[in-house]
C-alpha cells in the first residue's frame, strides 16, 4: 500500500497560498464599485474594520500573524484558556438561579421547582429588595444546603444576611465542609450602588472576619463577591467593566491581607461577577482576559503560581434586556449564554426574558433554566475545552481588551483605589462619558435593539408583571439600552389611551411597489419606533392624488418614499400638494444629496436616513403632533 505525504492529502496542496496584499487589492475593487475611491492596501482593509468600545476595533481579516504569543493550558496560569484543565467537560457550568420575590413561602416554591428541574446552585437577594432575612428559613425549606451552594446577593452589606446563612447550616446538621456558596460580602459595590460610604470601614471589617472563619471553618464557603454588575449597569464599557472589578478585588486583598490571610487565602475567597452579554465575542474576550488579568494582580502581589484561576460567575446583562417585545430577550440571553460559557466562566445565572418587567413567571423561569441546560446537554457546548482558543479574531481581542483594561484599572490605582475613585466621581463621570457615547449609537440605530428600534410591533400585547421590589439608589444609574425609545413609546401609549388611536404619519410612496418599497419599509420601520403608526393607503400617490389620500389617512404628517430617480420626478410637486393639503410636516426618507434645497423649497423639512438621530427627530415629532 503506497502511503501518500501529508502534502499531498490536502485538499489546498496545488493551491498556491494567498497573500494579504492580494486579498486588499481584491477588497479595492468592490470598494471602488460602491463610490469609495483612492482606498489602497492596508486603507482598503481599515476601511472595512467595525469601532468598539475602549478604542477597539474588530479588523475585517485576522491571519496567523495576529496570533497570540504565549496563551499558556487550560488549568494553568494566566488561565487564559480556562481555570481547570478539563475545563467544563464533566459537568458544564453551574447553573445558578437567582431569586427575589419578598414573600419567602413563594421564593420556596420556586427554588424547589428549580432544582429539581436542572437549576444546581441558588442565587437569594436578601434584605432590602429580596427576601426578608427573617425568611430565609422558609424560602430554603426543603432544600438540601450540603447539595445546593447558595450564594447570597445582600447589597454589599452581608452582616444580618450571613450569620442567618450560618445558623441554617447548623439548624440543619450540615457539616461546616459541606457547606458550598458565597456569603455575598461586598462593601465596595454597596457604595457604587447607594453612593453611601459612611459605614465602609465598618462593611469591610466585616467581610474581613468573615472571610476569615470560612477560610478556618467553612472550606466550601467563599465570603466575598467582587460584583461588577453595578459598573456595567450605569453604562460601562467592558474594559472599565473589567478594570473596576481588578481595583475592588485588589481592595479586597489589602483588606484580607492585612487581617492576617495569606495572600493565595485572600484570593481563595473571592468570586467575581460579570455581565454577559449578546455581543458573543466580546463575551468571550471578556471571560477570558479577567482571568489573565487576575491572574497578573496575583503575580504581582506575590501569590505562588498554584494559587488558582479567578473564579467566574456570568450574568446575563440586564442592559441588553427590553421591556417592548420581551420574547425576543430570549435570544439575547441565549447567545450571551453561549458567550459566557465558551469564555469559560464557572457559573451562570440567565435572567429571564421578562426581568425588565418585574419579578418573573414560572414559565420565564423555566425558560431560562432550560437555556443553559440546552446549550450544556443538547449541544454539548460544555464538552469542548477553550472552544475559542486559538481563533486569531479572539485571541487579538482577549489582548486589546486587556491591555485597555489595565489601563484603566491603573488609573484608578493611581487616583487611591477604587473606593477614592468612587468617592471622587472619577469612576461615574467616566461611565458616563461612555454610555454618552453609547447612547448616541443607539439614538442613530447603529447598536440596533431588535423589537424596539427595529422591526417595532406596535399591535404587541402587553406583558404584566408583578412589580419588583425597589432596588437601592443613590450611587451609580442604571441604564438599559431601551430607556430613549421606551419613553417614545410610553408618550404613543398614552395618547392611545387617551383619544383611542396612536399618533400617525402617511406613508406617500411614489411609483410602482419596485421603486419604493425598500424606503416605504424603512420610513415604516422608523416612525414605528416612536409609537406612530404609518398609513400606507393607497399603495402608490402622485402630485394629482397625494392631497386626497393624506387627507383621508387622518395623519397630520408625511413621508415620501422611493428610489432617487422618482425623487427626481415628483417630489417636489407631491411635497408642494402635501403641504397645500394641510401636513404640517413632510418628511423624505434617503439622503437628498444635491437636491435639498430644491425640496426644501416644495415643502419637504426633514430627511430621514440610515444614521439619522432617530431620538432627536422622534421626540420633536410627538412634540410638534402634541403627543404628550
Amino acid at each position: 500500500m503506497t502511503v501518500l505525504p501529508d502534502d499531498e492529502l490536502s485538499l489546498a496542496a496545488e493551491f498556491p497560498d494567498a497573500t494579504r496584499e492580494q486579498w486588499q487589492h481584491l477588497v479595492e475593487g468592490v470598494l471602488r464599485k460602491t463610490g469609495k475611491e483612492g482606498l489602497a492596501g492596508p486603507a482598503a482593509e481599515e476601511a472595512l474594520a467595525t469601532s468598539l468600545e475602549d478604542g477597539l476595533s474588530i479588523r475585517p481579516l485576522y491571519t496567523a500573524e495576529d496570533a497570540a504569543a504565549v496563551t499558556g493550558y487550560p488549568g494553568f496560569a494566566p488561565y487564559l484558556r480556562g481555570a481547570r484543565p478539563e475545563g467544563t467537560a464533566v459537568s458544564g457550568w453551574e447553573v445558578r438561579q437567582r431569586h427575589a420575590h419578598p414573600d419567602p413561602k413563594k421564593t420556596n416554591t420556586a427554588v424547589l421547582a428549580d432544582l429539581e428541574n436542572g437549576v444546581s446552585a441558588l442565587w437569594l437577594a436578601v434584605g432590602p429588595g429580596g427576601i426578608p432575612v427573617s425568611g430565609l428559613k422558609t424560602a430554603l425549606e426543603g432544600v438540601y444546603l450540603d447539595l445546593a451552594p447558595v450564594v447570597l446577593d445582600t447589597g454589599g452589606d452581608s452582616r444580618e444576611a450571613a450569620p442567618a446563612l450560618l445558623r441554617l447550616y447548623e439548624d440543619q446538621e450540615i457539616p461546616r465542609h459541606a457547606a458550598l456558596g458565597n456569603l455575598g460580602a461586598d462593601p465596595l459595590s454597596r457604595l457604587a450602588r447607594t453612593g453611601e460610604a459612611a459605614d465602609l470601614d465598618a462593611l469591610t471589617a466585616s467581610a474581613a472576619e468573615l472571610a476569615a472563619r470560612c477560610r478556618s471553618e467553612y472550606p466550601g464557603l467563599r465570603a466575598l463577591t467582587v460584583d461588577a454588575l453595578p459598573y456595567h449597569e450605569a453604562g460601562g464599557s467592558p474594559a472599565q467593566e473589567l478594570g473596576c472589578s481588578l481595583a475592588t478585588g485588589v481592595a479586597y486583598l489589602r483588606e484580607l491581607t492585612a487581617a492576617g490571610l495569606p495572600v493565595e487565602q485572600a484570593a481563595g475567597q473571592l468570586e467575581f461577577r460579570y455581565a454577559a452579554s449578546a455581543d458573543q465575542f466580546l463575551t468571550i474576550a471578556k471571560f477570558r482576559a479577567a482571568r489573565r488579568l487576575w491572574a497578573r494582580v496575583l503575580e504581582v502581589c506575590g501569590a505562588p503560581g498554584t494559587t488558582g484561576a479567578q473564579r467566574q460567575h456570568a450574568v446575563t446583562s440586564p442592559v441588553m434586556m427590553t421591556r417592548r417585545d420581551p420574547w425576543v430577550n430570549m435570544l439575547r440571553v441565549t447567545v450571551a449564554t453561549l458567550g459566557a460559557g465558551v469564555g469559560g466562566a464557572d457559573a451562570v445565572t440567565v435572567l429571564p426574558f421578562d426581568s425588565a418587567l418585574g419579578l418573573p413567571d414560572a414559565f420565564a423561569r423555566r425558560i431560562a433554566r432550560n437555556t443553559s441546560s440546552v446549550l450544556i446537554e443538547e449541544s454539548h457546548l460544555a464538552r469542548v475545552i477553550d472552544p475559542a482558543g486559538g481563533s486569531w479574531y479572539v485571541e487579538q481581542l482577549t489582548r486589546e481588551l486587556s491591555e485597555a483594561a489595565w489601563a484603566w484599572f491603573q488609573e484608578i490605582e493611581r487616583a487611591g483605589g477604587q473606593a477614592e475613585a468612587l468617592r471622587s466621581g472619577l469612576v461615574g463621570d467616566r461611565l458616563a462619558a461612555s454610555w454618552r457615547q453609547r447612547s448616541a449609537k443607539l439614538a442613530e440605530r447603529r447598536e440596533p435593539i431588535t423589537g424596539v428600534s427595529e422591526f417595532p410591533n406596535l399591535t404587541e400585547r402587553s406583558v404584566e408583571r408583578e412589580a419588583a421590589p425597589e432596588p437601592p439608589r443613590g450611587g451609580l444609574p442604571r441604564v438599559r439600552r431601551d430607556e430613549a425609545f421606551e419613553a417614545l413609546r410610553a408618550r404613543s401609549d398614552a395618547h392611545l389611551a387617551a383619544t383611542g388611536a396612536r399618533p400617525r404619519l402617511f406613508l406617500a410612496a411614489l411609483g410602482p411597489a419596485a421603486a419604493h418599497t425598500a424606503r416605504a419599509g424603512f420610513a415604516a420601520n422608523f416612525f414605528q419606533t416612536a409609537g406612530i403608526e404609518p398609513v400606507h393607503e393607497p399603495v402608490s400617490v402622485d402630485a394629482e392624488t397625494a392631497a386626497a389620500a393624506f387627507t383621508a389617512s387622518g395623519a397630520t404628517v408625511a413621508c415620501l418614499c422611493s428610489s432617487d430617480k422618482l425623487y427626481a420626478e415628483q417630489a417636489e410637486a407631491v411635497a408642494a400638494a402635501l403641504k397645500g393639503a394641510g401636513a404640517e410636516r413632510v418628511f423624505l426618507a434617503g439622503r437628498p444629496g444635491e437636491a435639498r434645497e430644491a425640496y426644501e423649497r416644495a415643502g419637504v423639512d426633514e430627511f430621514v436616513f440610515a444614521g439619522s438621530d432617530a431620538v432627536a427627530v422622534l421626540t420633536s415629532l410627538l412634540d410638534q403632533m402634541g403627543v404628550a
